[in-house]
C-alpha cells in the first residue's frame, strides 16, 4: 500500500487493521544521483515509530521539508505502549490527530491497588475535571502509529521512505552524511540535522559509537492482550455487586470480566498469581492488557506459548471465561540513557536516547514530549530565527526529563520487584499498613504515573520579577494548563487557541491591553523576531456588560480580530490556573511551555524574553534550579 492511500483505506467501511498494513518501497530520486553528489535535506528523521512520526509531522506542519526513514514497511503489532497521558494528547491535538486518538482510546480516571485478595486503596487522577483531555487514554500503539501515519500522508512536504535502513552516519561542521541501504542497493544523502528516533536498538547511536548507560532489572514480565467475550462466570465479588467504586479499603477483590470498568488495577501477590504482581488495563476494541510478573528464571519462549498463557489468564478471569488471546510478548527492561542527547548535528529522542521500565507509562509519553520540544527548535534554527545553540537547550531540558522519569521508574520497579529480603519486608509492611492507614498509601508505588516535566531550570526561561508574586501551576518551564473558555461558541478550550507555529502571548485584559499589545507587536517586529500571536482573555468580573473591555482601549486602539483571539473565562478556571488579574500576561513557547510571565505587560520585557527563549541572548543570571519536590507540577500531577 502507498502511504498516500492509507487514509482512504482507513475510512472505508469496516475500517482497517493497522497491524496488517505493509507499505510499498519506492525508489527515491536521491538514489539516482551520481557518486559524490548526494542530495541535501534540511532534516532527516530516522525511525517511523510514534516519536519519529510525531517529530516529522511537527516539522512538516511548520513548513519544513522532511525525509523520514524507516528500516521496515509495517507499523507495530500488539499493544506495546498503551497509556497516553493528558499532555501527550495535547501534543497530538497540535499535530492534527488528537480528536481521533481520544475518541478511539479508553479514558480512565480511577486506579485500584490490591494486596492478595483485598483492595488496599483506590485513587482518582487529578487533572480530569476542567480539561479537554482526560488524564489518560489507553490506546494500543499500532492505533497511535496508524493515526499519525494518516496525518503524515496528508502533508505534501513529508516523505516517508520505507525499507530504508541506516547503515552509515558521519558528520562534519557543515553537514551530516547518511548511507542508506534499500532493496535497490545503497545510496548517500546529506542533512543539516539528523533526528535519531530509531528506538532502543538505535542504529544511529551504534554508528556513532555511542551507548546508553544505566541499570538493568533481572525480571521478566508477560504481556497478554485478551478479548473477553463474556464475564458471566468470572470470580470475585458476588454477581450483583458493583465494581467497588467508593468502597473502603479491605473489601473483597471485585470481579474481573467484560463488564469491568475501565480502571487501572494493580495486584501484589494475588491468589491467582501468588508471589508476583499483575497489572490490568482496558484498551480499545474490548481488549484487555494483562501484565504478569514471571521472575528472572522464566523461559521467555516457553512463556509465550498459548498453553502457558491461557491458564494464567483463566486463573484471573475464571476457568470457563470465554476469551481470545490476541497477542503476547515477554519483556525485560532497563532504566538508562545516553550521556548527551545531542552529538553535533545528530539529536537523539525517545527510546534511542533513554529507556525506562513500563511502570508509570513514561516511555512513549516522554518520547512524544521529546519530539514536541525538539520540533520548534529545529525549525527556528533552520529558518535563521535562532542560533544553533538553541538545540543545546533541547538536550539539557530533555536530559533532565529523562533523569526525572528514570528516578520515578527505578523507585517503582524496586518497590514492585523487591530483590532482597529486607526490601520485600518493607514493601509488604507498607501494603499491609495501607489497608488501614492513609499515610502508608502514599508510600505504595505501583508506578508513579507520567506527567509533563516542568523545565524550571531551563536557560530559556525568564525568571519572575521579585515584585510579581505568582501562585498556581503555570510557572516558567511548565506546560501551559488547559482550561474551558468561551470564544466563538460556549464550549471551547484554551489550548485550542495556542496551537499555532509560533510564540503566543496570553493577556488578561484591562483598560490598557489594546495599546500595550500594539506596542508589543511593533517592538517584536522591529527586533526582527518571529511573529507573536496575542490571545486575550477577559476575567469573570468583566462579563457583566456582556462584552470585552479590550474592544476599545487607550487612544481608541482596538484589538482587531485578525490579530488576537478573544476568550471569555466564564467559569473562572482559567484565572485560577494562571493566578490572573487584570493586566497579567504569559509568554508561551511554540511547544506551549511557559517561558515568562508578568503582572504588567511591557514591550521591552516581551522582546527580551523572546530573545532569551530563542537563545539569542545569554541568561542575565543563573537559571533557578528545578524544584526537586515537584511543587510546580501542573494540576494533573498523578499518584501511584
Amino acid at each position: 500500500m502507498k502511504l498516500a492511500d492509507l487514509p482512504a483505506h482507513a475510512a472505508a467501511a469496516g475500517g482497517i487493521d493497522y497491524q496488517s498494513v505493509e507499505f510499498d518501497y519506492d525508489r527515491p530520486a536521491d538514489h539516482d544521483r551520481g557518486p559524490g553528489a548526494p542530495a541535501r535535506h534540511p532534516v532527516v528523521v530516522v525511525g517511523a515509530g510514534p516519536v519519529g512520526l510525531a517529530l516529522a509531522i511537527d516539522l512538516a506542519q511548520r513548513g519544513l521539508p522532511v525525509v523520514l526513514l524507516d528500516n521496515d514497511c509495517r507499523l507495530s503489532t500488539g499493544s506495546r505502549a498503551i497509556c497516553f497521558a493528558q499532555r501527550t494528547l495535547e501534543v497530538f491535538d497540535r499535530l492534527g490527530c488528537g480528536d481521533r486518538m481520544a475518541a478511539k482510546g479508553v479514558s480512565w480516571n480511577t486506579g485500584r491497588v490490591f494486596l492478595r485478595d483485598e483492595q488496599v486503596y483506590q485513587f482518582e487522577l487529578p487533572g480530569a475535571e476542567g480539561f479537554e483531555r482526560p488524564a489518560f487514554v489507553n490506546l494500543q500503539q499500532y492505533y497511535v502509529e496508524g493515526l499519525l501515519a494518516e496525518r503524515a500522508a496528508a502533508l505534501p512536504n513529508l516523505e516517508v521512505r520505507w525499507k530504508h535502513r541506516l547503515v552509515g552516519l558521519s558528520q562534519d561542521a557543515d553537514r551530516a552524511r547518511l548511507t542508506v541501504e534499500t532493496p535497490d542497493g545503497r545510496y548517500d544523502l546529506e542533512a543539516a540535522y539528523v533526528a535519531a528516533c530509531d528506538g532502543s536498538r538505535s542504529a544511529a547511536r551504534a554508528l556513532l559509537g555511542l551507548e546508553s548507560k544505566g541499570r538493568s532489572f533481572r525480571d521478566r514480565f508477560l504481556i497478554a492482550d485478551v478479548r473477553i467475550r463474556d464475564d458471566a462466570d468470572a470470580p470475585g465479588a458476588d454477581a450483583d455487586a458493583d465494581s467497588g467504586a467508593g468502597d473502603p479499603p479491605g473489601r473483597a477483590m471485585p470481579r474481573v470480566g467484560a463488564g469491568t470498568p475501565a480502571e487501572r488495577w494493580f495486584w501484589f501477590d494475588p491468589p491467582f498469581h501468588p508471589g508476583q504482581s499483575v497489572l490490568l488495563h482496558k484498551q480499545a476494541d474490548e481488549v484487555w492488557r494483562i501484565d504478569f510478573q514471571l521472575g528472572w528464571d522464566a523461559d521467555p519462549e516457553l512463556e509465550k506459548r498459548p498453553e502457558r498463557i491461557l491458564p494464567r489468564v483463566r486463573a484471573l478471569l475464571g476457568r470457563d471465561a470465554d476469551i481470545e488471546l490476541v497477542w503476547a510478548s515477554v519483556y525485560t527492561f532497563a532504566c538508562l540513557r545516553m550521556d548527551d542527547f545531542r552529538h553535533g548535528r545528530v539529536l537523539f529522542a525517545g527510546d534511542a536516547a533513554h529507556g525506562v521500565s513500563p511502570f508509570g507509562a513514561r516511555g512513549a509519553n516522554s518520547g512524544v514530549q521529546d519530539a514536541d520540544n525538539l520540533g520548534w527548535k529545529l525549525a527556528a534554527v533552520l529558518r535563521g530565527q535562532a542560533p544553533d545553540a538553541l538545540l543545546d537547550s533541547y538536550a539539557r531540558e530533555r536530559e533532565y526529563a529523562a533523569d526525572e522519569n528514570i528516578r520515578h521508574s527505578t523507585r517503582a520497579t524496586d518497590f514492585i520487584t523487591p530483590k532482597t529480603p529486607l526490601s520485600r519486608l518493607y514493601r509488604d509492611a507498607v501494603l499491609d499498613l495501607g489497608r488501614r492507614h492513609a499515610f502508608a498509601r502514599r508510600l505504595v508505588n505501583s508506578g508513579r504515573l507520567s506527567v509533563a516535566t516542568v523545565h524550571a531550570g531551563s536557560a530559556l526561561n525568564t525568571p519572575d520579577r521579585a515584585a510579581d508574586a505568582f501562585a498556581g501551576p503555570a510557572a516558567p518551564g511548565a506546560a501551559a494548563p488547559d482550561a474551558p473558555v468561551e470564544a466563538d461558541g460556549p464550549h471551547d478550550w484554551l489550548l485550542r487557541h495556542l496551537q499555532g507555529a509560533g510564540f503566543h502571548l496570553l493577556v488578561f485584559e484591562d483598560a490598557r491591553t489594546a495599546a500595550r499589545l500594539d506596542a508589543v507587536r511593533r517592538a517584536v517586529a522591529a527586533a526582527g523576531l518571529p511573529a507573536l500571536q496575542p490571545v486575550v482573555a477577559s476575567l469573570p468580573q468583566a462579563h457583566a456588560d456582556g462584552g470585552h473591555a479590550v474592544a476599545q482601549a487607550d487612544g481608541g486602539h482596538a484589538v482587531p480580530a485578525a490579530d488576537a483571539h478573544l476568550l471569555r473565562d466564564a467559569q473562572g478556571l482559567l484565572a485560577r490556573r494562571y493566578d490572573a488579574r487584570p493586566g497579567t500576561a504569559y509568554l508561551l513557547r511554540p511547544d506551549q511551555h511557559v517561558c515568562a510571565r508578568w503582572r504588567d505587560l511591557s514591550a521591552p520585557d516581551v522582546v527580551a524574553a523572546m530573545r532569551r527563549a530563542l537563545a539569542l541572548d545569554p541568561p542575565a543570571a543563573p537559571a533557578a534550579p528545578a524544584d526537586p519536590t515537584g511543587a510546580a507540577v501542573r494540576p494533573a500531577a498523578l499518584p501511584s
